[in-house]
C-alpha cells in the first residue's frame, strides 16, 4: 500500500514526541524553552554611538564605554557599536555554544575583521554559533564586535509600517549572553512543527486522511515538484536610506554565506548588481566569499539588471541600460550573465519588457506582484508572455503568493493548491527567507525543507536554482497559455503621480543623458582629440538607474530617500550640462568665439521652431530657427529675420468679455475669461476638438484617501468626489502679443492653501498649444488633474509606452476594464476616430486616463505616508494639446511629443565657421522609425565604434534608409547588449544603410568609424 512509508515515518516521529514529553523526561512540552541549556553572561561589554556608518577598521579604533544589558541607544539612523568579550566555560567542552543577542535594530557580527552574521529579531537571527562542538584545545577567549543600526527591518516608523520615521526613536539591548545549544531539541522541534502542520493540528487520522488525498495522485507525472530557492529580497531604498541598504546586504549575505558553508546543497539567489557593487566596495572580503560560492553554484546571481526597477516609468532606453549595466557587471564579477529576469516586487510590467529581455539574452522571467491585483485574480502562474512586438518569454510567479516563505507545511500545500497551471505543468517556485535585511533563510527553514524533500503524501520539495526550475518548466511548456500585451497591476496606480519632482527629474535626466551621448558620439566622429566621457557617463547612468528602483522613482519612499534621489538628479544635471558644452565645443573643433551660440537638434528629424535666445543682461529674444536632424545650425542673424515668415504669424485677440483667441493658421485656441479652453479648432478642416457645451483645461480636485498604501494607491471611489476648480473671471491676460509667439496667462486659486499660474502659448508653425504651469501645492489627501472633453468617440484610447504605444479601453464593460480607471503613459496619449483625433502631450507626467471622451492628465497628489512632505511646495510642468487630421501616426503626434520633451539646445560654439554652417549627422527616410540612441560601444572604448538604437514607432512593417555623414567603415547589427550578430553585416550604399522593421521592433547596430583627419 502506497501510504505505508508516510504513515511509518510520522508514526515514528509521534512515538519520539510521546517518549520525549513523558513524565520520565520532563513534565512540560515547552520545546522552544529547552533549545538552550546552561548560560553565562559575556565577560565584558562596551559600546559607542555615532551618527555615521563607519567602516569596521575605523570603528574598532574608537573609544568604547562600559555597557550592559538593558541599555538604550539611538536616535534613529545612528549606529551603536558593541565590543563583546567572551570567555566560554571549560565545562562546556564537547557542546555547541552560541552567542545569544537580542536588541532592537539590525545587527551585524564582526569576527576577525570580517562580517559573519546578521542579527535581527524579526528575521529569527538572535544567536550566533561560536562553535558547533567546543574542543579541548579550542580558544575559549574571544572578542567580537556587533554593529547595530538604529532602525528596524522596515525603517523606524511610528505606528503603522509605512508611517514616516520617528527621528527620536530609541533602541534597547535586551540580551547578551553565552549559552549551550541543544541541537537534538531543535531537530525534534522541526519534526513536531511539520507534523502539526500536516495534522492541522487535530488527530493522527486527520494526517492520515490528508496523506491519502495526495497518495491518490499515484506519483509519477502527477507528482508536483516544488523548487525551493533561498532568497532575501532587499529593497534598494524604501523606508530607509540607500546607505542603510548597503549594511542590510552585508548582514543578510554574510548570514547566507554561513548557511552555504554549513549546507552544501543550499542555493541562494541574489539580484541587483548595484547592491553587489556596494558590497564589493565596502566589504571586499564578503564579496570574495560570494564569488567563491558562485563558482560552487550555491550563490546564484539573477535578474541581470542594475536594480529591480519599476516596470512602468523608466524609458525604453533606460530599461535597456538596466540590463546593459547589470549584465556586464555580473559577467565581470561572476563570470557569466544572468539567464532569468528577476523582478518579484514592482508596480507593473510594460508590454515591451519581453522584447527588451530577449534582446539582453534573457527568455525567463520571475515575478510575484501580480498576486496583489485588487480586482481580478490573474489567471496563470506559469505562462508565455508575448510583448508588443511578438517577442515571448516564459513567466512564472510563485503560487504561494510570497517571495519570503519559511518552509512550513501550509506554505508547501498552498503552493500546489493555489497553482492555476498545475494541470499544464508540475513545477512551482518556492522562495524562502526573510527579506529587507532579515538575513534571508535560516537553518530551521532548511531543516524543514530537507525533511519534506521526499515525504510521501506531500509534494516533492527540492532545493533548486532558478535555472533548474525554468528548465523543468520548459520541458512542460507545450500546454502553457500565452498572455499578450501588458501585465497591468491593479494596485499602486498612485505611483504614476506621487512625488512629482522625482518624475520630473527622471524625465529630464533621461533627456540630458541622451543628448550628452549623442553630442559626445558626434564629437568623437569628427575630432581626433576628443575623448568620449565613458567613465563619467557610466557613473551618471548608474545614478539614474539607481533612482529608477521601484520604490524611488515611484515616490513610495521616505523623505530622506527622496532627498537623496533629488541630489542624484542634480549631479546628473550639473555634470551632464558640463559634458554637453565640452562635446559641443569639440564637435565644432574650436573654442567659443564671438558668435557665442550654436543651435543643436538632438532628434532624428528636421525641426523649425521658435526659440528664446539669451541676450546680454539676462533678457531673451525670439527667433525662428531651422535645424537639420541630429545636427546643428547657426543662430539666425538679424538680417535673416527680415523676410516674411514662411508660416502665418500668430494673432492674439482679447475680446471685451475677457476671453482670448490665439491663432497661428494651423490651430485656433479660444480661452474663457478664467483660462479654460472654450474652443480648439483645426483650421485646415474647421473641425472643433472640444466637446460641445464643455470646457477643456479644466482643473479638477478629488479626495484621495486610499485604504492603506497611501503613497502607492488611488482607489476608484476617489472619482466620486470630483470637484472642478473654478477660476475668477477677468484673471486672463495677454502675455506675448503675437508674431513668432502669442500667449495668455492667468492665476487660479485651487484652495485656501494652493494656487496655480499658467501661460498658454502658441508658436508660429506649431501644431499644438502649450500650457506652461506653475503650482504652489499645500494639500492633504487631495488629487489634482486636468481634463479635456473631446469631440471624439472611440472605445479605445492610445498611450505611449517604451519604444511604442498600446490601446486601453475608454469604458468599464468588464472588471478588467474598470480596474484601469487610472493608467500610466509616457509622453503622449491620443483619442482618435476615423479622420480626426486629439492628443495630449506632456513633459514629465505619467498618470493618465481616458474615460468616455474625456482625456485626463494626473498632475499632483498629497499622500502623507511614508513621506508627509511628498509633493508639497512648488512645481513646474508643461502639457500640450494637439488636434490632428487623420491618424496620430500620419499627423506627427509622436514627433511632436519628442519635440516637446527634447527642446533645441543653444550651446557655446566656435566663432566664424559654425556661424555659417549647417550640419546633420543622421537622417531617416521613414517617419515610422525613431533613432532613439547614439552612443559609444561599451565594450570597445578604445575603438571608434558607435551604437545606434532605432525602433518602429507606428506599429507597421517598414523599410527605412538611414543616411549618415559620419565616416562609417563598417555597419553590423547587434543585440541590446551590443554583441554583434555574426550574420548582421550591412551594406553601406552612398552613406546609406537599409533597415527593415516589423511593428514596434527595436534594432541596434554597431558603426565602426574611420579615424578623422588630423
Amino acid at each position: 500500500m502506497a501510504a505505508v512509508p508516510a504513515l511509518k515515518h510520522w508514526r515514528t516521529t509521534l512515538e519520539r514526541v510521546e517518549k520525549f514529553v513523558s513524565p520520565l523526561y520532563f513534565t512540560d512540552c515547552n520545546l522552544r524553552g529547552r533549545l538552550f541549556g546552561d548560560s553565562c553572561p559575556v565577560a565584558a561589554l562596551s559600546s559607542f554611538l555615532t551618527p555615521e556608518r563607519l567602516p569596521y577598521q575605523e570603528a574598532v579604533q574608537r573609544d568604547y564605554s562600559p555597557a550592559q544589558v538593558g541599555d538604550s541607544f539611538g536616535p534613529t539612523w545612528w549606529t551603536c557599536w558593541f565590543r563583546v568579550e567572551l570567555i566560554i566555560p571549560e565545562a562546556w567542552v564537547g557542546q555547541e555554544v552560541h552567542l545569544c543577542w537580542e536588541s532592537d535594530g539590525e545587527g551585524l557580527i564582526w569576527r576577525d575583521g570580517e562580517p559573519v552574521q546578521g542579527l535581527t529579531k524579526e528575521g529569527e537571527k538572535t544567536s550566533y554559533v561560536l562553535t558547533d562542538k567546543l574542543g579541548e584545545g579550542d580558544p575559549r577567549n574571544l572578542t567580537l564586535y556587533v554593529e547595530v543600526a538604529c532602525n528596524g527591518l522596515l525603517g523606524a516608523g511610528k505606528g503603522t509600517m509605512i508611517a514616516a520615521p520617528d527621528p527620536e526613536k530609541t533602541f534597547q539591548l535586551s540580551r547578551a549572553e553565552l549559552a549551550v545549544f541543544h541541537r537534538d531539541v531543535h531537530k525534534l522541534l522541526v519534526d513536531l512543527e511539520l507534523l502539526l502542520g500536516i495534522a492541522k493540528p487535530q488527530t493522527f487520522p486527520v494526517a492520515q486522511a490528508l496523506a491519502c488525498k495526495f497518495f491518490s495522485q499515484r506519483g509519477g507525472e502527477s507528482q508536483h515538484t516544488i523548487h525551493a530557492t533561498g532568497h532575501c529580497h532587499i529593497d534598494t531604498a524604501w523606508l530607509w536610506p540607500f546607505k542603510e541598504t548597503v549594511r542590510k546586504c552585508a548582514r543578510s549575505w554574510a548570514t547566507a554565506v554561513q548557511l552555504m558553508q554549513q549546507n552544501t546543497e543550499f542555493i541562494f539567489a541574489c539580484s541587483q548588481a548595484q547592491q553587489l557593487e556596494w558590497v564589493k566596495s565596502r566589504y571586499p572580503g564578503l564579496h570574495a566569499r560570494l564569488q567563491e560560492f558562485a563558482c560552487r553554484g550555491q550563490f546564484v546571481p539573477v535578474g541581470g539588471t542594475w536594480v529591480e526597477m519599476d516596470g512602468n516609468l523608466p524609458s525604453g532606453e533606460a530599461m535597456v541600460r538596466q540590463f546593459l549595466q547589470g549584465q556586464n557587471f555580473f559577467l565581470q564579477e561572476f563570470g557569466k550573465m544572468c539567464t532569468e529576469f528577476w523582478l518579484p516586487d514592482t508596480f507593473g510590467y510594460s508590454a515591451q519588457l519581453p522584447q527588451i529581455m530577449r534582446g539582453c539574452g534573457i527568455k525567463r522571467f520571475l515575478t510575484q506582484k501580480l498576486s496583489w491585483n485588487l480586482v481580478n485574480s490573474f489567471p496563470h502562474h506559469t505562462f508565455f508572455w508575448e510583448g508588443l512586438d511578438g517577442s515571448q518569454v516564459l513567466v512564472h510567479f510563485p503560487p504561494g503568493d510570497s517571495y519570503g516563505m519559511q518552509g512550513n507545511v501550509d506554505e508547501v500545500l498552498k503552493t500546489v493548491t493555489n497553482n492555476r497551471d498545475k494541470g499544464r505543468t508540475n513545477h512551482s517556485a518556492f522562495l524562502f527567507g526573510f527579506g529587507d535585511g532579515g538575513g534571508g533563510p535560516t537553518q530551521t527553514m532548511l531543516d524543514r525543507l530537507k525533511r519534506l524533500s521526499n515525504t510521501d503524501g506531500l509534494p516533492r520539495v527540492q532545493l533548486s536554482s532558478p535555472a533548474q526550475l525554468f528548465t523543468a518548466l520548459e520541458r512542460d511548456s507545450g500546454q502553457l497559455c500565452t498572455w499578450v500585451g501588458e501585465l497591468f497591476l491593479e494596485l499602486h496606480n498612485g505611483t504614476y503621480t506621487t512625488h512629482a519632482k522625482l518624475k520630473r527629474g527622471n524625465r529630464e535626466c533621461e533627456r540630458i543623458l541622451h543628448d550628452v551621448e549623442l553630442l559626445s558620439s558626434l564629437a568623437l566622429a569628427r575630432s581626433a582629440q576628443f575623448l568620449y566621457p565613458a567613465a563619467q557617463l557610466q557613473h551618471l547612468w548608474r545614478l539614474l538607474l539607481l533612482n529608477q528602483f521601484h520604490d524611488v522613482v515611484t515616490g513610495s519612499c521616505i523623505q530622506l530617500v527622496a532627498e537623496e534621489a533629488m541630489s542624484h538628479y542634480e549631479d546628473i544635471r550639473s555634470h551632464g550640462n558640463t559634458l554637453l558644452s565640452t562635446a559641443a565645443a569639440a564637435l565644432c573643433a574650436g573654442e567659443p568665439g564671438p558668435e557665442g551660440l550654436l543651435i543643436v537638434n538632438t532628434l532624428p528629424w528636421k525641426r523649425t521652431e521658435v526659440l528664446a535666445l539669451p541676450k546680454p543682461g539676462g533678457a531673451h529674444s525670439l527667433a525662428l530657427v531651422t535645424v537639420p536632424s541630429m545636427g546643428y545650425a547657426p543662430v539666425p542673424t538679424p538680417t535673416s529675420l527680415q523676410p516674411l515668415l514662411p508660416q502665418q504669424p500668430v494673432f492674439v485677440v482679447q475680446e471685451t468679455d475677457g476671453s482670448v483667441t490665439l491663432d497661428n493658421g494651423i490651430i485656433r485656441v479660444k480661452l474663457d475669461p478664467t483660462g479654460r479652453l472654450m474652443s480648439l479648432v483645426l483650421v485646415v478642416s474647421g473641425r472643433e476638438a472640444i466637446a460641445e457645451g464643455a470646457l477643456g483645461n479644466q482643473f479638477v480636485l478629488f479626495d484621495d484617501v486610499p485604504l492603506y498604501w497611501d503613497a502607492w494607491d488611488v482607489m476608484d471611489y476617489h472619482l466620486e468626489t470630483r470637484k472642478p476648480v473654478m477660476g475668477q473671471a477677468g484673471t486672463l491676460a495677454v502675455g506675448t502679443e503675437g508674431g513668432l509667439r502669442g500667449s495668455a496667462w492667468f492665476l487660479l486659486q485651487i484652495s485656501p492653501n494652493s494656487r496655480l499660474s499658467q501661460e498658454v502659448v502658441l508658436d508660429v508653425g506649431c501644431p499644438y498649444v502649450r500650457f506652461h504651469t506653475e503650482v504652489h501645492w499645500h494639500e492633504a489627501h487631495k488629487f489634482l488633474k486636468v481634463e479635456f472633453p473631446a469631440r471624439v468617440r472611440n472605445p479605445q484610447a492610445t498611450y505611449e509606452i517604451q519604444f511604442g504605444h498600446l490601446q486601453r479601453p475608454t469604458h468599464y464593460n468588464t472588471s478588467w476594464d474598470w480596474a484601469r480607471f487610472e493608467v500610466w503613459s509616457h509622453r503622449w496619449m491620443d483619442l482618435s476616430e476615423y479622420g480626426f483625433g486629439l492628443a495630449l502631450l506632456n513633459d514629465c507626467k505619467y498618470g493618465a486616463s481616458v474615460q468616455g471622451s474625456i482625456l485626463s492628465l494626473s498632475l499632483l497628489r498629497a499622500p502623507k505616508a511614508p513621506d508627509a512632505s511628498a509633493d508639497m511646495g512648488r512645481h513646474e510642468f508643461t502639457y500640450a494639446l494637439m488636434p490632428h487630421k487623420g491618424s496620430f501616426q500620419d499627423a506627427g503626434v509622436i514627433h511632436a511629443a519628442y519635440d516637446l520633451n527634447f527642446p533645441l539646445l543653444a550651446l557655446p560654439a566656435p566663432g566664424p565657421a559654425p556661424a555659417t554652417t549647417t550640419w546633420s549627422a543622421f537622417s531617416l527616410s521613414s517617419s515610422a522609425v525613431v533613432l532613439e540612441t547614439v552612443k559609444q560601444a561599451e565594450s570597445m572604448p578604445q575603438n571608434r565604434t558607435l551604437v545606434l538604437r532605432l525602433y518602429e514607432a507606428h506599429g507597421s512593417h517598414v523599410d527605412c534608409w538611414l543616411h549618415t555623414s559620419l565616416p562609417v567603415q563598417e555597419a553590423i547589427l547587434c543585440n541590446l547588449l551590443e554583441q554583434p550578430d555574426p550574420a548582421g553585416h550591412l551594406l553601406l550604399r552612398d552613406s546609406r544603410l537599409k533597415l527593415t522593421f516589423s511593428p514596434f521592433q527595436v534594432r541596434s547596430l554597431l558603426l565602426v568609424l574611420h579615424p578623422p583627419p588630423n
